[in-house]
């Protein structure tokens, strides 16, 4: 339940206070048991190995978070609004209201639509969550979120944005939704020859879109951006992400379904200008049941041949996930997840045990510990939200 302030809470908090004025407090505390194994083998000496490791973790079902967010009537249809959120890590509390890098933003509003500015989601990654029945959380998150925002892509900019100029349309046109985002670098311009990642480049920029149509049961939406991630003299690399998302509700089912390319382009010649393909697809559905909902998804990745760190022929990622949600009230639920992911060809995977990924290996293999086989992932856990 959001419990609205006072107008004597909110000066405390923010230090205005209106009759207009409205400010909230929410936010969410998950916690839970978490299993994770992988097994890996050594592509030159075909030894494997595996490893383990039991956590209490955080964010299974939702993401841990407090928040403050308000909205003031202008008048004459306009408003203006704040979103303040920091992420916690209630397993081990050393993570509060440090920063608000999960949204910082202020918005102006009215018949036009919305211009909101600052730190936000962007409109690539809005597909991933909401076309995914896991949500792009715990262990039944699907492939094609890992691997997008993956490190060894360096895409930065592929959950949230910092320095974004976004503009929203109205809520008014008939179930159609939209948005475009601009992000801001902040590199400061000089006239030297030479450019780095820091100084007259364009690292950091992300440009991207998203247009969709919501009506009754329906809803599907078609998202396109780009982020910048290493801008030089010597290389330019752009990560371009292009999805398509959809879900149906049927009532007793709902579905889910996405399409998605991410592209890791080098404009090097050096590297014959490549551009790495990463290509997936997600199929899912939830089934309320009483007081529970179960959730189910599959997804896959295909690595292109020429992929950092990738030597099969047609690699690939595929995960099956299967989960169920007791809801105790509106605002707490209990919720168990399993999850498994199988990788073909040397597809360089690990889900969320990090300790277990690796980066490649070179020609010899020396040094080389393992590229993973397989994961699992079991999640038991307590979601309260307020």
């Amino acid at each position: 339940m959001k419990k609205s302030l006072t107008a004597l809470a909110a000066l405390a908090v923010t230090g205005l206070a209106s009759a207009q004025s409205s400010v909230t407090l929410f936010g969410v505390v998950d916690a839970g048991v978490s299993y994770q194994s992988a097994t890996s083998r050594n592509p030159v000496t075909g030894t494997t190995s595996k490893q383990s490791q039991w956590s209490l973790a955080n964010s299974g079902y939702n993401s841990s978070r407090i928040g403050f967010r308000g909205t003031e009537d202008l008048g004459g249809g306009l408003a203006a609004s704040f979103w303040l959120e920091a992420p916690i890590s209630n397993d081990d509390g050393a993570t509060g209201i440090a920063n608000f890098n999960r949204r910082s933003t202020v918005s102006l509003s009215g018949g036009f639509g919305e211009v909101r500015l600052g730190r936000d989601y962007t409109a690539t990654f809005w597909n991933d969550t909401v076309f995914d029945p896991f949500g792009t959380n715990g262990s039944g998150s699907s492939v094609i979120n890992t691997v997008s925002g993956s490190t060894a892509l360096g895409n930065t900019n592929y959950v949230r944005a910092s320095n974004m100029v976004g503009y929203f349309l109205p809520p008014n046109l008939g179930g159609f939704y939209g948005q475009l985002q601009y992000s801001l670098n902040e590199n400061t311009k000089t006239s030297a020859t030479d450019t780095t990642a820091a100084t007259s480049s364009s690292a950091g920029r992300y440009v991207g879109g998203r247009f969709g149509y919501a009506n009754g049961p329906l809803d599907i939406a078609l998202a396109v951006g780009q982020n910048v991630a290493v801008d030089t003299t010597t290389l330019t690399r752009k990560v371009q992400t292009i999805n398509l998302g959809a879900s149906y509700d049927f009532g007793p089912v709902k579905l889910f379904g996405e399409l998605s390319n991410v592209k890791n382009k080098f404009d090097l010649a050096a590297l014959g200008n490549r551009h790495d393909s990463y290509n997936g697809y997600l199929i899912g559905a939830s089934m309320p049941v009483g007081a529970g909902l179960i959730r189910a998804s599959y997804s896959t990745v295909r690595y292109n041949e020429g992929a950092v760190g990738i030597r099969g022929d047609d690699p690939r990622a595929n995960k099956l996930a299967i989960g169920y949600v007791h809801n105790l009230s509106k605002r707490t639920a209990l919720y168990a997840t399993v999850a498994r992911v199988s990788n073909r060809n040397d597809a360089n995977y690990t889900g969320s045990l990090t300790a277990a990924s690796t980066t490649g290996y070179g020609s010899t293999g020396v040094g080389y510990t393992g590229l993973p086989r397989s994961s699992t992932g079991y999640d038991f856990g307590i979601r309260h939200a307020f």
